[in-house]
């Protein structure tokens, strides 16, 4: 393994342990979900034009914000990045919006 690796996985997987309140016990488990998302995170693209260099398709919008609202809403990646594409940076509204979609779903 690269040594750049192995010291991102150590830290992510001090700063799960820590968000986890610091209990002793779980090191592996802190380790592999580290591993996880390290490896994710290399895998994929900076923003949606990364992903698509040559003809420039897609929105600018981090990948892993829309990732991130999409596993925390319930939602698919592609409704949140047309949320996020249609009401640009208002957390509050986009957060409310995706919520909504879901709610709307379940019905």
């Amino acid at each position: 393994m690269d040594d750049d690796r192995i010291e991102k996985i150590r830290q992510r997987a001090y700063e799960i342990w820590e968000r986890e309140g610091s209990l002793q016990g779980d090191h592996e488990r802190h380790w592999h979900q580290a591993e996880m998302e390290i490896d994710r995170e290399a895998a994929l693209p900076l923003t949606a034009d990364d992903a698509l260099p040559e003809t420039r398709e897609g929105a600018s919008s981090d990948v892993l914000t829309v990732e991130a609202l999409a596993a925390r809403t319930g939602i698919s990646g592609d409704e949140a990045q047309e949320l996020i594409d249609r009401l640009g940076n208002d957390r509050a509204a986009i957060e409310q919006a995706a919520r909504s979609l879901r709610a709307k779903r379940q019905r």
